[in-house]
């Protein structure tokens, strides 16, 4: 409360002193052209606005003082002026020519902070993925996209229905926190098959950070934090476009996508619109009559919406549908549990968030509202169909169908405050609380099974981003969370400084703690195969809270020329896990392997990730990483009963990376050469396929994926619309795992490597210009 009390009256304070107050405006141009939409704020408050349609700006109420005025506009390089506004110059008109210039190596990024920020300005390193990288990638999903980001991998964890997780320095999915437009909807449940389920084309950017820098986003987000930020309208625009993969001629996937935007002639209200139908048939790869990648139809469908009420006040709705049938197993037209084995998932998933802001005390301090939610009705199976006669007909008449229902829901306050010449600098104090509740019931009555889960949390943050002088920034954080599965209340503290030197260096460190709540994750709600039955996971009633303690340093270099932008960054990463989960096993029974969610003795994880960039005068552009790690617990752990302990994290690779490639020699023309890489992993197989009579531990080999992309575009009626045609192939080496378990008692958590095999594909996209 004392916080609470110092920051209201410094509130008070700042109203008082700056009661004398001028205007500052101007024209945004580029190449002698207007631009509307462009980004205006004063760096040193939380003062702002956009160009209207002719380029024209004007800020109101601007304390009396000296001043850094910004100009942005993304793909156009910022410019800065510095002005005085006093009893003399109390309306200063301004204008900025910005040149066109690649924006991505220092974009306006939320994540590190929670507020607006440089990223090249942030203390924490947030990498970014925009939607035009996703094209470039031909990225049909989130899951493809983040796969061209170091530090990051995403692999897919059953061969019957391909559920997904992200791995993030070395720490598996339920480490990692997926937001949507900065809200935490992406629930345990959702997480499984969640980053296969939303479409490419609502994304408008991907912010990641990676370790323990996250840790004011509570619980779980101790390996990172991917934000993903649906497209928000910023002029009247369309998009429509078919792709048509075929996977290694086997195969066939059709993908529908369609954008549409509008915003009226003041820039105050606007809406954005998106669809996606996809229809992808079953995939054999080893020629048994089993599938590898299952059938799925999915169509989705979503608005975000802003208004400006007032010059100073901000509200955004956003709004999605997701719909998604999936079935993997015996490739037969029968109904799921007449299968021999087979995993049938149907999904209908609502989310929605809504957002309010207010800026006040002459945009020194700004308040914000929100409340996002999500609700997943899931109907599924999960079964084998028995060979003895007596359990033909239990089968028959008490069929493993089963029902999922999950519910979140987060509301929240934030309080910006920025306060001028604090010490030798300027100092924006966050202040926030949001309470997070999510319940998941999940139920298959034939195995016994089911999960009934509700957690409550309630978190209290404050945050200090001091920037001491242009070259030094200290930023310093805390959080409280009141977690119903822990026994306390949790502090988790955040410490993070940046030093920018002359020569285009920035040097990082980051400090942090973070917690995982003894609850079951993504991971632990699949049901999967193994030994001839189906293996299901529990949680041990003595399992606790898992907490972590997190280094981060880093060096970054970044060079803008009037033709070259370039840059690189290396980061050291280490987080120590104290009761780090693991899976015990606890045999079989007569459904199939069982196994408990325990806590260990500890792990470490530790490694190194590089990465550069470069963009040659718009035509050419380069971006690549490469992770060296390792994961390790402190002391062995079973992971079957038949085999030796190991302290190894198991699918977890010490090296993987990625690397793009991209020409643009002119307007019509666009290629892009990408490629993925996995190091060989330790894996176990259960025994129960005829290819496997016994568990034993697997090392896999190692995988790189070569894809490229052509595309050529023809301008039609006086350059205001653009036709694509487009085509390419991913993974055209067909690094492949081909040691897939066959039949139906297969081990289908036995799968590594690639997501999918070579695949052709063709697209036309039709968009206004």
């Amino acid at each position: 409360m004392k916080s609470i009390f110092i920051l209201l009256k410094l509130l008070i304070i700042s109203s008082a002193c700056l009661a004398q107050s001028g205007s500052i405006s101007g024209k945004i141009i580029s190449e002698s052209e207007p631009l509307s939409f462009a980004n205006i704020r004063i760096i040193e408050t939380l003062l702002g606005t956009t160009s209207e349609d002719e380029g024209y700006f004007t800020i109101e109420s601007v304390p009396f003082g000296s001043w850094t005025v910004e100009a942005s506009f993304l793909g156009y390089k910022t410019l800065k002026k510095k002005i005085l506004l006093n009893e003399t110059n109390k309306k200063i008109e301004i204008n900025f020519d910005l040149p066109l210039i690649d924006n991505q190596l220092n974009p306006i990024v939320i994540t590190g902070t929670k507020t607006e920020k440089r990223r090249a300005d942030s203390p924490i390193i947030v990498n970014v993925i925009d939607s035009k990288t996703l094209s470039n990638v031909s990225a049909c999903n989130l899951s493809e996209g983040l796969r061209f980001q170091p530090g990051l991998r995403v692999e897919t964890d059953c061969q019957t229905c391909n559920y997904t997780q992200l791995r993030m320095n070395g720490l598996g999915g339920g480490y990692s926190q997926i937001l949507i437009n900065g809200r935490p909807v992406f629930s345990p449940l959702t997480g499984l098959y969640g980053m296969e389920q939303l479409p490419a084309n609502m994304i408008e950017q991907i912010e990641i950070v990676r370790g323990g820098g996250s840790a004011l986003y509570g619980s779980s987000a101790i390996g990172g934090t991917v934000n993903i930020i649906t497209k928000t309208p910023t002029k009247n625009a369309y998009t429509l476009s078919y792709t048509h993969q075929s996977i290694n001629n086997q195969a066939q996937d059709r993908i529908i996508n369609g954008n549409a935007s509008i915003v009226n002639t003041e820039k105050t209200a606007g809406v954005s619109l998106f669809m996606n139908n996809r229809k992808r048939g079953l995939y054999d790869h080893n020629n048994d009559n089993f599938s590898e990648l299952p059938e799925i139809e999915n169509n989705s469908f979503g608005a975000n919406l802003f208004l400006y009420p007032s010059d100073n006040q901000k509200l955004e709705l956003s709004l999605s549908s997701l719909n998604e049938y999936r079935y993997g197993g015996e490739m037969v037209d029968k109904v799921a549990h007449l299968a021999l084995q087979s995993e049938e998932r149907q999904h209908n998933i609502l989310t929605g968030n809504l957002d309010y802001q207010i800026n006040f005390n002459h945009g020194n301090s700004s308040f914000i509202a929100y409340m996002a939610g999500q609700n997943t009705r899931r109907t599924h199976y999960t079964g084998i169909f028995p060979d003895d006669e007596n359990e033909i007909q239990n089968h028959l008449e008490n069929p493993p169908y089963g029902n999922s229902k999950n519910t979140t829901f987060q509301g929240g306050l934030q309080l910006n405050h920025s306060l001028q010449n604090f010490l030798l600098g300027n100092n924006i104090l966050t202040f926030g609380t949001e309470y997070l509740e999510d319940d998941i019931l999940d139920q298959i009555e034939s195995y016994n099974y089911e999960i009934d889960q509700v957690t409550k949390n309630l978190g209290v943050f404050l945050q200090s981003d001091w920037e001491i002088t242009p070259k030094f920034s200290f930023l310093t954080g805390i959080r409280a969370d009141y977690h119903n599965l822990v026994d306390k209340p949790i502090l988790n503290p955040r410490l993070s400084f940046l030093h920018k030197s002359k020569n285009n260096l920035q040097y990082r460190v980051t400090w942090s703690t973070g917690f995982r709540a003894p609850q079951a994750f993504d991971a632990d709600m699949h049901i999967a195969f193994a030994g001839g039955g189906v293996s299901r996971i529990m949680l041990s009633p003595d399992l606790k809270e898992e907490r972590s303690n997190s280094l981060s340093t880093s060096i970054s270099y970044d060079k803008i020329s009037e033709n070259f932008i370039a840059g690189f960054t290396v980061e050291g990463f280490y987080t120590h896990l104290k009761d780090a989960f693991y899976l015990h096993p606890l045999g079989e029974d007569e459904f199939g392997l069982s196994f408990e969610k325990r806590n260990g003795s500890g792990a470490t994880v530790k490694g190194i990730t590089a990465e550069i960039r470069a963009n040659y005068n718009q035509k050419a552009q380069l971006e690549a990483g490469f992770t060296i790690q390792s994961s390790l617990y402190d002391k062995p752990v079973e992971n079957s009963e038949a085999l030796e302990a190991t302290d190894t994290f198991l699918r977890t690779p010490n090296q993987y990376g990625y690397a793009t490639l991209s020409f643009f020699p002119n307007k019509k023309l666009n290629t892009t050469l990408n490629l993925v890489h996995t190091s060989s992993m330790k894996l176990i197989h259960f025994a129960g396929s005829p290819e496997q009579p016994r568990d034993e531990y697997i090392t896999s080999p190692s995988f790189t994926e070569v894809s490229f992309k052509v595309g050529y575009t023809i301008f039609l009626k006086n350059n205001t619309t653009g036709i694509e045609f487009f085509g390419g192939i991913k993974n055209s080496t067909n690094a492949y795992q081909n040691d897939f378990d066959s039949g139906k008692n297969r081990d289908s958590n036995y799968v590594y490597g690639s997501s999918m095999p070579r695949t052709y594909y063709i697209g036309i996209k039709v968009k206004s210009l």
